[in-house]
């Protein structure tokens, strides 16, 4: 059973618990805002951001202001983009922007009508929400590491291997060893010309994985993005895809605890293959998709 009790995931996954959603982050001990505005212009080099903001209720009027990043934040970062983020300002003086989304109408309502619609379908299936080998993947709307919108009818046509990872996993046998499995297994299906493959890595803690944190994650590892994408979004849908696809991440007190899933998915959108811990081989996946 998963953590809402619908999917029968398995109970014989590996399982960590590790400190997330509630650490101290940097600068978590300063003043936050809320912050919506539009880049104005990106200095990749210094991780600066000009930013037209709007009117931060009992801090300051709307103006024009450099903002701090990190450097995930800052490769994804365009002109003209409107962005919501949270602005910490320092004692130094200066201001920095974390938690960054893209703000724009058109995705942003994108990505809340796929949350909603697979609300509805989680909620639908009831019990049965759980996909079984042979059944369909939902459909669903995620930002990719580039703060573009990822929905599931693009995989359509081609095989997709998904795992579920959060950035901040300490734990080296866990989210680190799966991730770097399913690189292993991403450079294996090229050298075997396989063709038509995608991989994906789903976070589980989207609160705090945002398409600039997965950027810097995805560059730190080394990952060919060309055919290999890391998704975030809403955590309503993050959820209900947790439940359709049985992982379990449950946050108990400072710890979030998650259990290890990893999924080949089939042209037609069909679960054709599924490996529960980290005992799975990266040559195992890679069969299948010659097929």
């Amino acid at each position: 059973m998963d953590v809402n009790g619908a999917a029968r995931a398995p109970t014989t996954v590996a399982s960590a618990s590790v400190q997330a959603g509630r650490v101290v982050e940097k600068g978590a001990a300063a003043e936050r805002y809320p912050l919506t505005g539009v880049i104005v212009s990106v200095d990749l080099a210094k991780k600066v951001l000009v930013v037209f903001h709007d009117e931060i209720k009992g801090y300051m009027p709307a103006m024009t202001m450099e903002f701090l990043v990190s450097s995930g934040d800052a490769a994804v970062a365009k002109a003209g983009q409107k962005i919501r983020a949270e602005m910490i300002p320092s004692k130094a003086g200066d201001f920095r922007l974390e938690k960054i989304w893209p703000n724009d109408l058109a995705p942003t309502a994108a990505v809340a009508a796929g949350a909603m619609q697979l609300r509805q379908d989680t909620f639908t299936r009831g019990k049965n929400a759980y996909r079984e080998i042979g059944e369909a993947i939902p459909d669903f709307s995620l930002y990719d590491q580039n703060g573009g919108v990822v929905q599931s009818g693009r995989f359509r046509g081609k095989m997709v291997m998904i795992n579920f990872i959060f950035t901040r996993c300490p734990v080296a046998t866990m989210c680190p060893a799966s991730t770097t499995k399913m690189i292993s297994a991403q450079t294996l299906a090229a050298e075997a010309g396989a063709k038509e493959i995608e991989f994906v890595s789903i976070t589980l803690e989207p609160a705090y994985d945002t398409p600039g944190v997965l950027k810097e994650y995805a560059v730190a590892r080394g990952i060919d993005t060309r055919n290999f994408s890391l998704l975030t979004g809403p955590e309503a849908a993050v959820r209900d895809l947790l439940t359709q696809f049985g992982v379990i991440a449950e946050l108990k007190g400072d710890l979030l605890q998650h259990t290890l899933t990893t999924l080949l998915i089939g042209e037609d959108g069909k679960i054709v293959h599924r490996a529960d811990g980290s005992a799975w081989e990266p040559k195992e996946f890679v069969a299948r998709m010659r097929r």
